[in-house]
């Protein structure tokens, strides 16, 4: 395996606040001596969560592109033990890029498929999000009855069970729990009796694998103690991405086993 530095860039919603502090210590616990593994961070304008068409105008590609573009503009210089008239040689770009976000979940997977194929295309890294390293885990896993966890409302938990069902995990009523809230900022502030709350209630009913489906749901350090207290897998969208990132970018995620069962 590889030596080299890797470099992961990651796309976030401006109102969130809880995904980088938690993204962070995922990629600390990842990185060692012998290969270092940094994150790099860009927002995108997004406040509102609902089945608007001013929310689903925040998702569009005119958005992500220039945040994308920041990302592919982030280089490092190659570190030198001795003086140089030489100017510093930059390495290459960051080595993926990832959408830390879940709105594919309700407005349909392509939307993330096109996105990523758009990134690759333009900037020449492999690109993922949230939600399409979910789908990818879930068929790893061979999930056959997911519980749904979000902080959203009603009927755009009701897509996201559509869309699920539609790639085959079917998510029954009972396996869904969800909050009603519509602006992103207080989403951050839930706190970890209700989350736990939530978990149980889509585990007692029978779920066999978790998603705690929200990029600023302050849960991906709980999952280690969720999944020894109720002995299921459980998929955060926080770690999903950074999962996929990892993979794709060949790096040894053995240290995160604290995070996860997916990183093992």
């Amino acid at each position: 395996m590889s030596t080299a530095p890797v470099r992961l860039g990651i796309i976030v919603p401006s109102s969130n606040t809880s995904l980088e502090p938690l993204t962070q210590a995922i990629v600390d616990s990842i990185s060692t001596p012998l290969r270092q593994v940094t994150v790099h961070f860009t927002r995108i304008r997004m406040t509102q969560l609902d089945l608007s068409t001013r929310s689903a105008a925040q998702f569009a590609q005119s958005a992500f592109v220039p945040a994308a573009q920041l990302l592919a503009d982030a280089k490092a210089s190659r570190p030198s033990t001795h003086p140089t008239p030489f100017p510093a040689q930059p390495l290459p770009r960051v080595d993926a890029i990832g959408w830390s976000g879940t709105s594919a979940g309700w407005l349909g997977f392509s939307q993330d498929e096109q996105l990523c194929e758009l990134v690759t295309r333009r900037f020449g890294v492999p690109a993922t999000t949230s939600t399409l390293a979910l789908n990818r885990v879930l068929r790893l896993a061979r999930v056959e009855r997911l519980g749904l966890v979000t902080p959203y409302t009603s009927d755009m938990n009701q897509l996201i069970m559509r869309n699920y069902a539609e790639i085959g995990f079917p998510i029954a009523p009972e396996r869904e729990k969800h909050l009603g809230i519509t602006e992103n900022g207080e989403i951050g502030s839930v706190g970890e009796e209700r989350l736990t709350s939530m978990v149980r209630d889509v585990v007692d009913a029978g779920a066999d694998a978790v998603t705690t489906f929200c990029t600023n749901w302050n849960a991906a350090h709980l999952v280690d103690g969720w999944e020894k207290q109720f002995d299921v897998p459980v998929f955060d969208s926080v770690a999903t991405v950074v999962w996929d990132l990892c993979r794709m970018t060949e790096v040894d995620m053995s240290g995160a086993g604290s995070w996860g069962r997916m990183f093992f």
